[in-house]
């Protein structure tokens, strides 16, 4: 059995998610059917297809997982991401040797940047 990883996130402005985050992660935007969008790796990458699903419902609670954007450059992605839209969430954090920042997208929906 062959198996592959596909996320999905679910957002309220379906149009504003796909582009932070096909910005955020360096996807291309290759489709669209309803309520979702499509976000793929830049042709000759890999990564797993990143689905948006529009939702009626808002973001109530922590999420239960979330995406690490790993760098080489915390600084400059969060400088980056801001300028998208993000917003950090809380200070840097350095632990076992790792460093990284909490952030949200523009709906609140969390994730890291990363150095590791």
């Amino acid at each position: 059995m062959s198996a592959a990883i596909e996320l999905v996130l679910d957002c309220a402005d379906l149009e504003a998610q796909a582009t932070f985050w096909a910005a955020a992660l360096g996807y291309e935007p290759v489709g669209a059917a309803g309520q979702y969008r499509l976000l793929l790796p830049p042709a000759g990458a890999t990564g797993p297809r990143f689905i948006l699903q529009q939702v009626p419902e808002p973001r109530t609670a922590k999420n239960r997982m979330h995406l690490d954007i790993v760098t080489d450059d915390v600084a400059g992605d969060v400088d980056r991401l801001v300028a998208l839209g993000a917003e950090p969430r809380g200070d840097l954090i350095e632990e076992h040797g790792h460093r990284w920042l909490p952030m949200a997208d523009p709906e609140g929906n969390e994730f890291c940047v990363c150095a590791c």
